[in-house]
């Protein structure tokens, strides 16, 4: 990991603002992760004080909301930006706090939130994901033509003329645009009876 970011730092890839604007140069950012080196480093995990669901409801302010709502904002201008925010720490009234920054810097923690190019918050499997979506619905649709276009089983029993009639009739799909085959039809299972006699009647007055 160090080697990774030393490299990231020759290819000029690591901005640094703020108090750490000194580590741009090479020499002193070299400097900075010297003690690292000496580390041995471990992945420390353990069971959370709360339980799953407490770990998920963390998560899920991060999967399915934005960095920060617009009911939060308070005050924005070209200078500052003033926002209400939950201090977890504190209990009751205190909890609910405002904090003021500069405009350029409330950008830049709302960027840290941003997700590079080709990273999803939630990932989506499937045959409609976004990542191979329109290589799956151009197989798909190529599948489905050599079903249809497919000889027809000598087991089959044959087809009238009104069945393939429909066939020709339903046109496109109205979603993908793909070719509709009726596949099989079903016989209705239990016709409506007609109601006794005596169950109906028709006031004239």
């Amino acid at each position: 990991m160090l080697e990774k970011l030393l490299a990231a730092h020759t290819a000029g890839k690591l901005k640094f603002f703020g108090d750490f604007g000194p580590l741009a140069d090479r020499q002193a950012f070299v400097t900075f992760l010297a003690p690292l080196k000496k580390t041995r480093w471990f992945v420390y995990s353990k069971r959370p004080f709360a339980g799953p669901k407490s770990v998920l409801a963390y998560l899920s302010r991060y999967t399915h909301r934005v960095a920060i709502s617009n009911r939060r904002l308070i005050k924005a201008d070209a200078d500052n930006v003033t926002f209400k925010w939950k201090d977890y720490r504190a209990e009751g009234r205190e909890r609910f706090k405002t904090m003021t920054l500069a405009t350029g810097e409330f950008i830049r923690r709302f960027l840290m939130h941003v997700l590079p190019k080709g990273l999803h918050r939630i990932r989506h499997y499937g045959l409609f994901a976004n990542g191979n979506r329109a290589e799956n619905l151009a197989r798909i649709r190529a599948l489905l033509k050599a079903i249809s276009n497919a000889q027809p089983d000598r087991n089959d029993p044959p087809q009238d003329d009104a069945d393939q009639t429909t066939r020709e009739t339903l046109g496109p799909c109205p979603c993908c645009g793909g070719h509709r085959s009726i596949i099989e039809i079903f016989e209705q299972a239990h016709k409506a009876r007609a109601p006794p006699s005596g169950a109906f009647r028709i006031n004239t007055a």
